[in-house]
């Protein structure tokens, strides 16, 4: 039982920047594949200007997702994984400054405020995040136009491509579903992370899958430490203050109590998701408006539950990546297509999976977790204030970390056998996006968005 859409999880948990993975992280990555492409094939001395449109909700919510600053940077040639935020935030303001744009960090063009175009009525069918660039020549002649679409945790696919692209790699004991997963866990006594071990090594080998795991953790860890000592407010006319380091203060200074671990789970995925919205380095898990909860669960486990390093890393990761791509190939993970029950509620779903998995769960409790904690996030509408990753989604991803902590001890209390399955809570998330509003689909246009007074 191979599959051909195998989602590794180093692609699953990728090292990225904020505030979004669909609206910062893609369009970078879409922005850079074009420019170098482009560079390649048209003859240098041809290329004139450039001119990039954002469509639906990239161009809705783009500026308070820093979707301009992340394009020009993608054309650039920087990428998420090892550009300095620092370098990205304003970007914009400094290429229309300069008056050109060195595509590909090799060839200057010309670039002013009017080559960015935003179109946050116009729809593509294929995507609600979707962006186009073209290059012209001075006659205003076009080059080179292609169509990219932002499809959800920095996964990135073309016009015509099928929205869940992904790589076309046999896994020695791949799954297409939950009922998949589970078969292949009863048929040869394996649990899901050693499933998705076996997977993940055949593709890359023992040391990459090893390093990689690693370097993730690792960057969730930073994040969470520098989002507890980060102060001041956030980026945008709301100016949100940052609560992590202050919670965190409070707690250390208090007795400690019976809700103490708790509290910490809660300030360690503000922490997370505080560092997102101000643009910093953090881990698709599997997206930037969802990335505090799994690192906030781990590192509770780690902390609080006498989980080891070790566990987490291969197990915990291993495990919460192996539900991911369930949801990644059978639904979406994009809260442009699925609402946040497809960022928040398919990151609570991971979390309680790999926490139940590291409890010592077996391979039918953790699937029975999963379940549990997507079925309560179920219709959960994405309507971010003003465009910025901040209000609900900072709290909302606290919440949600206690939500996968609560499904993990329901689930250990049972044998695994439950009503509904993790399959059909997962096509009922596919079935929710789609009759959603898109009014309530990262639009800004409903919900909590509309009902903040601007001020």
């Amino acid at each position: 039982m191979s599959s051909t859409q195998y989602v590794s999880a180093l692609d699953l948990f990728s090292v990225g920047i904020g505030p979004s993975s669909s609206h910062t992280v893609g369009p970078m990555r879409a922005a850079r594949s074009f420019a170098r492409e482009a560079v390649a094939s048209c003859a240098p001395s041809a290329i004139d200007r450039i001119r990039v449109t954002l469509y639906g909700s990239l161009a809705a919510t783009g500026l308070g997702h820093g979707t301009p600053d992340a394009v020009l940077a993608g054309l650039q040639g920087l990428e998420p994984e090892t550009c300095d935020p620092a370098i990205v935030r304003g970007l914009v303001g400094r290429i229309e400054a300069a008056g050109s744009l060195p595509l590909a960090g090799e060839l200057d063009v010309a670039y002013t405020r009017g080559d960015l175009v935003l179109a946050p009525l116009t729809r593509l069918p294929q995507h609600p995040n979707a962006l186009s660039f073209e290059l012209f020549d001075a006659a205003g002649a076009s080059l080179v136009r292609q169509v990219f679409f932002s499809v959800g945790g920095g996964f990135v696919v073309r016009e015509g491509e099928p929205d869940r692209a992904l790589p076309e790699q046999e896994a020695p004991l791949g799954f297409d579903t939950a009922a998949d997963l589970l078969a292949v866990c009863d048929r040869d006594g394996l649990s899901i992370a050693d499933i998705a071990w076996t997977n993940e090594c055949a593709l890359a080998g023992v040391d990459a899958v090893e390093r990689g795991l690693e370097q993730r953790w690792s960057a969730m860890e930073s994040c969470i430490e520098n989002g507890l000592a980060g102060e001041g407010v956030l980026p945008g006319w709301m100016k949100v203050p940052r609560r992590a380091a202050d919670v965190a203060a409070k707690l250390r200074a208090q007795p400690e109590a019976p809700d103490t671990a708790a509290q910490w789970l809660q300030a360690f995925a503000l922490a997370v998701n505080e560092e997102n919205a101000g643009g910093g380095r953090v881990v698709t898990a599997p997206t930037n408006g969802a990335a505090g909860i799994i690192p906030a669960v781990g590192l509770y486990a780690l902390r609080f539950l006498g989980v080891s390093r070790a566990a987490i890393l291969r197990d915990y990761l291993l495990t919460a990546a192996a539900v991911g791509s369930l949801y990644k190939r059978n639904a979406s993970i994009s809260g442009a297509e699925a609402g946040c029950q497809g960022e928040v509620g398919t990151a609570a779903s991971m979390a309680a999976a790999g926490l139940t998995a590291v409890l010592g769960g077996t391979p039918h409790q953790i699937e029975n977790a999963a379940e549990i904690a997507m079925e309560h996030h179920l219709g959960l509408t994405c309507d971010p204030v003003g465009g910025f990753v901040q209000v609900p989604c900072i709290e909302r991803n606290a919440i949600a970390a206690g939500t996968a902590v609560s499904a993990t001890r329901l689930a250990l209390l049972g044998d695994g056998a439950h009503f509904v399955s993790l399959d059909t809570v997962i096509e009922t998330m596919r079935q929710t996006g789609r009759d959603m509003s898109s009014n309530y689909k990262e639009t800004s246009a409903a919900g909590l968005a509309v009902n903040v007074i601007e001020c």
